[in-house]
């Protein structure tokens, strides 16, 4: 049986490392509901020798009282708005408190200009 989660279908930007945001009066606001337990989703650009290896990494801090499933969808979108890349990532079993750390390869050239968004979120309970 799967509990069903916080389904977030707006398009948001992808967090920071840092778990709060600054307002416009420059005080901090947690992030809100259980989108907020993707602390982290980044790039990280390891070309080396003209070689092109770009990935997707992120952090998962399950701030819920039970073990927990996650997935998202996300969007690569370069200065002009034009979608790069996109795809769906799926993070399991992350028991109550723990933080989890994944990472996956993109078909990106480059990572000058380019914007992730987090597209769709969602959590729901593990059994």
């Amino acid at each position: 049986m799967i509990a069903s989660g916080d389904n977030d279908g707006s398009t948001t930007p992808a967090p920071s490392t840092s778990s709060t945001a600054k307002t416009q009066q420059g005080r901090t606001q947690e992030p809100e509901g259980e989108r907020a337990d993707l602390v982290s989703f980044k790039l990280d650009d390891r070309s080396q020798a003209g070689i092109t290896n770009i990935w997707l990494i992120w952090t998962i801090k399950n701030s819920s009282s039970e073990k927990s499933n996650y997935s998202w969808d996300w969007e690569a979108v370069d200065a002009r708005g034009t979608r790069m890349a996109n795809g769906s990532q799926l993070e399991t079993n992350v028991q109550a408190g723990q933080t989890a750390r994944g990472e996956f390869p993109t078909t990106l050239k480059s990572v000058q200009g380019i914007k992730l968004n987090v597209t769709s979120f969602n959590r729901t309970a593990a059994y």
